[in-house]
């Protein structure tokens, strides 16, 4: 399962208190438990009006899906209509988060991990033919370098 960074404004007029912001910040830590989620610490009161943006780390593959969770519980404690920022994957290098990168271009695939010679993973990702004629092949190399951090083959098969 990866990890999803939601990114949400709860104050998009920039009405807020410092203590409102406070109060909610410690109301929204405590219902955020409940979705399986943690926010990160900011001191939101800080941040200039109108770009209050809390951070919410929570676990799931669809980020459509987290985003309304996330939005809804803003909702819920802050008694406005948040506005939502974007939303990111933390990536710790594993299958899933290759997995998950393939399904953001619509792919899937098989991955074979193994060590390299120098004792650095190496990831060797086996797409459809077709699915390469439709993404072009460096796009897919790029970005799971990127979110993997070792050396990867693409293989069509």
């Amino acid at each position: 399962m990866r990890t999803a960074v939601l990114r949400i404004n709860v104050d998009p007029e920039g009405v807020f208190t410092r203590q409102q912001l406070s109060d909610g910040m410690a109301q929204l830590r405590s219902e955020a438990v409940h979705l399986g989620a943690e926010l990160i610490d900011v001191d939101l009161a800080s941040a200039p009006a109108g770009r209050r943006e809390i951070e919410l780390l929570m676990t799931g593959d669809n980020p459509d899906v987290l985003h309304h969770q996330g939005l809804d519980l803003c909702e819920k404690v802050f008694g406005v209509v948040p506005r939502a920022g974007v939303v990111t994957f933390i990536s710790r290098g594993t299958d899933d988060d290759a997995h998950g990168v393939l399904a953001g271009f619509g792919l899937t695939a098989d991955i074979d991990r193994t060590a390299g010679p120098d004792g650095w993973d190496v990831v060797v990702v086996h797409i459809a033919e077709a699915d390469l004629d439709r993404v072009p092949e460096s796009r897919i190399h790029t970005a799971l370098e990127a979110s993997l951090n070792c050396e990867v083959h693409i293989r069509a098969v």
